[in-house]
């Protein structure tokens, strides 16, 4: 055990288990070499594994711990999952992407060691009087596994709804359904010709002091905010998880960058975000989920128009035009200054 620049506890943990689940997904469990006790960790948390890249170069990625056992409310836990002896991730292969599912999927075998930075959960569950609505997409049911067992073992009122393009790309879908049973429903577009699912079908039977907690892909989590929004929801009764990185978009351009401070110039290219641009150019700016979810990456800009992606600044804040995340967004013109 070893402690990062940031005070992270860094631990070093030995794969036990590496099992592909079906063509895209690879599951893992991690356990110390001496088979001591890890951390705690509560529903929703995620770990950070160290990741070798393409090109050598050294990086973290998050994946969300996964419990499908039920925590019964009887063995003196009260939010905390009980002290284990391993943790369970599991890995959707990218294709493309910027190497560490690659690594994960390929390079990783049982017996290796890895540097895992300890849980952290920047995706609780919070009390509610309602049903606990699970609504997850792909990959992004990583994370809501464990709040499932959670409140099942705690006797709260839950339900699923798993979605995702095929059942055979979809995993834990046999172990969600012993432990949810009637309150677990599985979309499978191919067996809807083609369709996705009707989120907004889907919340019309959620009551009033439900919360929605919703991890998947970018066009679930838009659909999802949009229609809650549409149906009148409080934004305290919605909480999200976005299961990808600040990746590039289709029609995205080049554009130049200057930093009033510094002095530098360069260009971020259609192909790389302003983050990994600025840290290209020798920049070390502060930044964590690298989905514009958090906040940490805020920037202060002076000039130019802003592309924004986040889902952490407000209406207010966007139309200032003073302040970006710097993960996601992007210039919407050929020039901006950042205020570093």
């Amino acid at each position: 055990m070893s402690v990062a620049s940031d005070g992270s506890t860094v631990l070093t943990l030995k794969v036990i288990e590496a099992r592909q689940l079906n063509p895209l997904i690879r599951k893992f469990r991690l356990a110390a070499p001496d088979e001591r006790a890890l951390p705690t960790w509560s529903a929703g948390s995620h770990i950070q594994v160290q990741v070798t890249l393409p090109d050598g170069a050294q990086d973290w990625r998050h994946y969300s711990l996964i419990n499908l056992e039920r925590a019964d409310a009887s063995n003196g836990m009260v939010h905390k999952q009980s002290p284990r002896t391993e943790y369970t991730i599991a890995v959707r292969r990218e294709n493309p992407g910027r190497g560490g599912s690659a690594f994960m999927h390929e390079k990783l075998r049982e017996g290796d060691t890895l540097s895992v930075i300890a849980p952290k959960n920047d995706f609780p569950l919070t009390g509610t009087n309602g049903t606990t609505v699970l609504l997850a997409g792909g990959i992004g049911i990583t994370p809501l596994t464990s709040m499932a067992a959670y409140c099942h073992g705690h006797g709260r009122p839950v339900r699923m709804c798993y979605a995702g393009r095929s059942r055979g790309l979809m995993a834990f879908i046999p172990e969600l359904q012993a432990l949810l049973g009637d309150e677990l429903q599985v979309h499978a577009d191919d067996e809807h010709e083609g369709k996705v699912l009707d989120i907004d079908a889907f919340l019309e039977s959620c009551g009033d002091a439900d919360h929605l907690y919703v991890c998947g892909p970018k066009p679930m989590l838009d659909a999802a905010l949009k229609a809650t929004s549409a149906h009148g929801w409080d934004p305290g009764r919605v909480h999200f998880e976005l299961f990808v990185t600040g990746a590039t978009a289709s029609g995205d351009r080049a554009f130049e960058v200057v930093l009033a401070r510094s002095g530098k110039t360069f260009i971020c290219r259609a192909d790389q975000t302003l983050l990994d641009a600025l840290i290209e150019h020798g920049c070390d700016p502060m930044y964590d989920c690298t989905r514009g979810e958090c906040g940490v990456c805020t920037t202060g800009v002076l000039e130019g128009e802003i592309d924004h992606r986040d889902y952490v600044l407000s209406q207010a804040e966007r139309d200032s035009g003073k302040m970006m995340q710097i993960c996601v967004s992007r210039a919407k013109g050929d020039r901006i200054v950042l205020d570093i």
